[in-house]
Parts: structure tokens; C-alpha cells; sequence
């Protein structure tokens, strides 16, 4: 793509539709989306519809992140947020301006922390502190 997407609406699906192309084809990532996504096309636009909520605060995203990952959470482990991260960063460094690559990839950072927090970490898993 020689033409740079701006951080608008039309930036943001054209980048969403190429981003989860790779994601699709990813040795490591396309089995788990591609056998948790029944339909492609309704689950891009929803992706759209998040970005643009999140970097635009458009507010078209209506849906509740955290339920829908855990109901994949035997699937998905630490290593597979670090593949998506590199992948996201690959691609937005390759597609959006500058700028917004940067924006992009530190809200992604952000929220991938966010999800695993809500996925990975309980507080009864950690050990006793005892008072000195």
C-alpha cells in the first residue's frame, strides 16, 4: 500500500480488514480467531467499531471485551497477546502515518495488559504477605 490510512473511520476498518487478514493466516493466531469467529465480516466491523471508539471516542462499540475473551480463555495464553502485539505493531507501522502507528500501538499495549489482568491474574493465587 503506498497511500499511509489516517486515524479516522476509513483508516481504521482498512486496517482492521488487513491486520486481521494476517491474524487469519498466523501460524500461530489464525487457529485460535479463526475457530472462535463464525463470521468474519460482522466481527470486522465490530473490531472497526472498537477502534474507532477507543481512538476516536465515536462510541459506535457497544460489545464487553473482557467476557468475550474469557470465553476463549483456555485458548489463549501470555505468548499469544505478545504475537498479536508484534503483529499489530508490524502492521500499523506499515499502514497508518506515523503518529498514528504510535497511538495505535501504545492503546493496544494498554489494553492487551488490561485483558490478560482481567484473564490471567488472581488475587488468590498469590502467596500470604505475613506481617514483619
Amino acid at each position: 500500500m503506498s497511500r499511509l490510512l489516517q486515524l479516522n473511520d476509513d483508516g481504521l476498518a482498512r486496517l482492521v480488514d488487513a491486520f486481521y487478514a494476517r491474524v487469519r493466516a498466523d501460524a500461530s493466531l489464525g487457529p485460535v480467531f479463526n475457530d472462535a469467529i463464525g463470521d468474519w465480516p460482522e466481527h470486522l466491523e465490530k473490531l472497526a467499531a472498537f477502534w474507532s471508539s477507543v481512538m476516536l471516542t465515536s462510541g459506535r462499540y457497544k460489545g464487553q471485551p473482557v467476557p468475550a475473551h474469557m470465553k476463549h480463555k483456555s485458548r489463549i495464553t501470555p505468548a499469544l497477546f505478545d504475537r498479536w502485539l508484534a503483529l499489530w505493531a508490524r502492521t500499523t507501522d506499515e499502514l497508518m502515518v506515523p503518529e498514528a502507528a504510535a497511538a495505535l500501538q501504545d492503546r493496544a499495549a494498554r489494553i492487551a495488559q488490561s485483558l490478560q489482568l482481567a484473564m490471567f491474574f488472581r488475587l488468590d493465587d498469590q502467596p500470604a504477605i505475613r506481617p514483619a
